[in-house]
């Protein structure tokens, strides 16, 4: 019961901020010129790309062996 309680909760708060954010959208009235529009766009493919390829260095970091923890070295022994 708690379960569920939690996700209707949550689906109302998603539902009350896709409201608002709709009702908000609705209220103002602007035109946006075509190089902003192509701006965003870039943006947003280059945030895209830049991600996925922080992703993929993870990826190939992990398969390599470079985010084992590190082998404790003994330093070796001085005798005179």
């Amino acid at each position: 019961m708690d379960r569920w309680l939690v996700i209707a909760a949550l689906l109302g708060l998603l539902g009350f901020a896709l409201w608002f954010a709709y009702r908000q959208w609705t209220l103002v009235d602007f035109d946006v010129p075509a190089w902003a529009w192509w701006s965003m766009g870039l943006g947003a493919g280059l945030t895209f790309l830049v991600g996925g390829g922080l992703m993929a260095l993870i990826f190939y970091s992990s398969r390599k062996g470079y985010d084992e923890p590190p082998d404790k070295i003994d330093p070796p022994d001085h005798q005179d």
